[in-house]
């Protein structure tokens, strides 16, 4: 009996550790998010890379330096689509963005893996973003609201809006 207390604090602590542990939610398939913004059809992918030019505008909308050296977007005449990964508080969300005409047309979020703030892959927030530019000094034209218990996550979808509107301008010169 005494031996099996300490397997039992064991269980219990391992249970309570990872009840909170991030479950990946996939809300839209990046393919299927694809299929939305372009077609059937969607344009093959291109390649940004994250020059030197590039990289300052960047870490200055993020907070931090870019994750990676170049970014895959999909690109038909004016409008372009971009998947990007930015933390909430603690994990990464994986947002999807088509931007056409300098101005966001459409934001979804593809796969959700925070504990919290999963409210900001509805469509009443989401919609927010529709329509919104670049103004001055890298910000969104727009206040964004945000909701109670996941600031994080409107941070993060923020600064994802930000980056794929600063991508677009950029690959659209």
């Amino acid at each position: 009996m005494i031996r099996l207390i300490p397997l039992v604090l064991l269980l219990l602590f391992d249970s309570a550790l990872f009840a909170g542990a991030a479950d990946e939610q996939v809300y839209l398939a990046p393919d299927a998010f694809l299929t939305e913004a372009f077609g059937a059809t969607p344009p093959p992918p291109s390649m940004l890379w994250i020059t030197a030019e590039i990289q300052p505008e960047i870490e200055k909308i993020l907070g931090h330096p870019p994750p990676r050296l170049r970014q895959r977007y999909w690109k038909d005449g004016a409008k372009t689509a971009w998947i990007l990964e930015e933390i909430g508080k603690e994990e990464f969300i994986t947002a999807g963005f088509v931007v056409a005409n300098d101005r966001i047309e459409k934001a979804r979020v593809l796969i959700y893996r925070e504990t919290r703030g999963m409210e900001v892959r509805y469509p009443a927030f989401l919609k927010q973003f529709e329509g919104t530019q670049l103004a001055e000094r890298q910000r969104l034209s727009k206040r964004i609201d945000g909701i109670a218990g996941a600031t994080l996550s409107v941070w993060a979808m923020e600064r994802m809006a930000r980056t794929a509107l600063y991508f677009h301008r950029h690959v659209q010169k």
